[in-house]
């Protein structure tokens, strides 16, 4: 089998499942780009076997640690281990992530399930030369009728493949309700962000909202509007979402009316917004933090936490006495204690003080592998104000 062989000190020799261009001290049997190939250290020794792209800054992602090939029994094998570590952790047996890249052996790929329709995202050019197996074994899954791919995203870029979306298999117009808890939401599996929803916040959509009871809350960055309807299903007495698009401000609106609640919604940039609430003396009971990646690689860290601290600086500003803030940042380049400061900072530049009430993250869906810190990219907290 080609290969390369990797510099000492590499990060796949502590565990990791990841070689960088920097990192390959060899290359021999001339591997295609897509190919599977075995990775050695400088004695030869097998370190496992990864898929291969020479135009990518990470050149190879190991998937197995012993000599292994990319076939049919393969991907029913790990698409059935991921099925199973699901029903063992007792996930939404209707809407989860079935496979989540590495942490599921499978680097690259996703696959969201949404009751009778999957949606996969195939970021890595072996696992978008095999998407057609992969989309003939999620429809053989009992209860699925219909496949889409939903490979816009712009990572796919890093591995040079185009951008692409559509019915792969099956029949559908990608419309679907999904159901969390006792919220509702309508979702276009073939138009909206990503997948089509945030699988990875649903358990915390739950969990935020049991604070809601009786407060004014205030949705930062609504997208769909989650955090702010299954508040207002547990009774929030007012309730404000807040999102840019115009879109995401329809959906919201729809999801309201489908839930029969009350959801003021405004069109706004939350970082335009949130100074003029300070200087208008708005009160809130209960915010929700829930941004966009604030950086999408190293280079970005040191203004992310300037932007961290600052919207943390005015959500402060604008909690009532006794308000709870639950804020979440979704950037694997951002640490939990880096993020954490940046909460600590942006509070003691509003002069207010703050117990922390709870530590959250992804749903469990989203498995966390050991090696890689990366999978674990979801960090959210929650904070009771002090007076």
């Amino acid at each position: 089998m080609p290969g390369i062989i990797v510099k000492p000190r590499s990060r796949i020799l502590q565990g990791h499942d990841w070689v960088f261009q920097s990192e390959v001290l060899k290359v021999y049997g001339n591997p295609p780009d897509g190919s599977v190939i075995s990775i050695k250290d400088g004695k030869d020794k097998l370190l496992g076997s990864a898929i291969y792209n020479s135009q990518s800054q990470i050149v190879a992602r190991r998937f197995s640690r012993s000599k292994d090939a990319l076939d049919r029994e393969f991907f029913e094998r790990r698409i059935a281990r991921a099925r199973t570590l699901r029903e063992r952790r007792k996930c939404n047996p209707d809407f989860h992530r079935l496979v989540w890249s590495e942490s599921d052996g499978l680097p690259g790929l996703i696959v969201d399930r949404y009751d009778h329709i999957m949606v996969f995202q195939t970021l890595t050019l072996a696992m978008d030369l095999n998407k057609e197996m992969i989309a003939e074994l999620l429809l053989a899954i009992p209860g699925v009728d219909a496949v889409i791919e939903r490979n816009s995203s712009s990572a796919r870029a890093a591995e040079n493949l185009p951008l692409q979306s559509g019915v792969v298999m099956g029949e559908t117009d990608g419309r679907v309700v999904l159901v969390n808890g006792d919220s509702r939401y309508q979702l276009d599996l073939l138009s909206g962000h990503k997948t089509g929803y945030y699988l990875d916040q649903m358990d915390n959509h739950r969990r935020v909202a049991q604070y809601a009871q009786g407060r004014r809350v205030l949705d930062c960055f609504s997208n769909q509007g989650a955090f702010a309807i299954a508040s207002a299903r547990q009774g929030a007495v007012a309730v404000l979402a807040l999102e840019s698009s115009a879109d995401c401000c329809l959906k919201i609106r729809e999801n309201a009316r489908l839930n029969e609640v009350e959801v003021a919604v405004e069109e706004e940039d939350v970082f335009g917004w949130l100074p003029n609430a300070v200087r208008r003396g708005t009160e809130y009971d209960l915010i929700v933090l829930d941004p966009p990646s604030f950086t999408k690689g190293k280079g970005g860290i040191h203004a992310a936490l300037r932007g961290y601290r600052e919207l943390h600086l005015r959500a402060a500003k604008l909690l009532s006495k006794n308000g709870i803030l639950a804020t979440f940042s979704c950037s694997h380049h951002i640490t939990a204690s880096d993020f954490l400061e940046s909460v600590r900072e942006g509070f003691n530049d509003s002069r207010r003080s703050a117990h922390l009430a709870e530590t959250l993250s992804q749903s469990s869906d989203h498995p966390v592998l050991l090696a890689m810190p990366e999978t674990e990219y979801l960090k959210g907290f929650v904070f009771e104000m002090i007076g």
